[in-house]
């Protein structure tokens, strides 16, 4: 039992890793994602110093997530990674080559900027997709024999993984646009907000197709919320009916665009529309760790080295929580209109 509780306990752990890296991380690469539809450089070198504080630290939480899986679920982590190279890798050369973009973009000139400003977007686009067929080929399950990964390279691109990548660059550039709205003023502003009008129409779309197209995964996920080939378990749909109805008011709300809100607002909607879709995943895949396949306590390392583990992250976690707050915190103004990165 005490090994069980460490397994959920480190589940739960590296869930709010993954979660907080898609939080902050996401909004980000959604700046990156949106820089094509700025109307100048100028605009751009906004739309960096909007993010260049925070963008290197948000990834912080990428890799607690990963090292977590691997040094606390070693099983899982040895199923789901030959299953997942291909994105996997593709998403970490986009990450490095997205980070030496943003690094070089402002000291180009010409022809110069114009490359890196193409290699940031690119990246920003090619990370978020790699990232969508990771999490679609993960929600989709892979084929697992005596819990080594029996499947094919390309297993992980299929039509669900698509369109779950699709969705997950919808969301991140919503969670930009949210962003730019909070960080930014003038002509930027208004335009960002236009964008986050457009996109909360195309997130609910994306998220609607998503949910359905999960329905159709596994039948335990059918029946989880309640539907089966001849009939509907009112039950057990009114149960989480809460979730769908509130991803739909949140997205109303950010198509609304009240005026006189705080500016902050819509970027918190949005981070609460993800984790509304981050909460039905867990309600659909529960209790699986690797889809549909291994629990935690399945794919669990040795308690003791559970419990050693624990006693690191526990001083660990609180100092990277107040660090990142303080650094979000000293840079909460807006981007005037003479900011640029240096």
């Amino acid at each position: 039992m005490f090994g069980l509780e460490l397994s959920m306990i480190w589940a739960v752990l590296i869930a709010v890793a993954v979660f907080l890296y898609v939080a902050l991380d996401g909004f980000d690469l959604g700046v990156g994602i949106l820089f094509p539809f700025a109307k100048d450089a100028r605009e751009r070198d906004h739309m960096q110093a909007a993010i260049a504080p925070v963008w290197d630290g948000n990834e912080t939480w990428l890799v607690l997530g990963g090292g977590g899986l691997f040094a606390a679920f070693p099983k899982a982590y040895a199923a789901l990674m030959p299953a997942l190279y291909a994105p996997i890798i593709l998403m970490l050369l986009a990450l490095i080559f997205r980070g030496v973009a943003f690094e070089f973009r402002h000291h180009g000139r010409g022809r110069g900027k114009a490359f890196w400003t193409a290699a940031f977007a690119g990246g920003s686009l090619v990370a978020a997709i790699a990232q969508g067929f990771v999490l679609g080929a993960f929600i989709q399950g892979v084929n697992i024999v005596d819990g080594q990964f029996a499947g094919g390279t390309l297993d992980w691109l299929t039509p669900f993984s698509i369109l779950v990548a699709a969705s997950l660059v919808a969301g991140y550039a919503l969670l930009g646009g949210c962003w730019l709205v909070f960080k930014t003023e003038g002509e930027l502003y208004e335009r960002a907000r236009k964008w986050v009008t457009q996109l909360a129409v195309l997130t609910a779309l994306a998220m609607g197709a998503v949910s359905i197209a999960t329905l159709g995964v596994d039948p335990r996920v059918t029946a989880r919320w309640g539907f089966t080939m001849t009939s509907i378990d009112w039950g057990s749909f009114i149960k989480l009916a809460p979730l769908p109805i509130a991803a739909v008011a949140i997205c109303f709300a950010l198509w609304r665009r009240w005026k006189g809100a705080p500016h902050i607002l819509p970027y918190l909607l949005a981070v609460g529309l993800f984790l509304i879709g981050y909460l039905g995943l867990a309600v659909s895949l529960w209790p699986y760790i690797v889809p549909f396949a291994m629990t935690p306590a399945d794919a669990a390392a040795a308690d003791n080295a559970l419990e050693l583990m624990l006693w690191g992250a526990i001083p660990m976690l609180p100092i990277i929580l107040g660090y990142t707050a303080y650094v979000y915190w000293i840079f909460r103004a807006k981007v005037d209109d003479d900011a640029a990165y240096h």
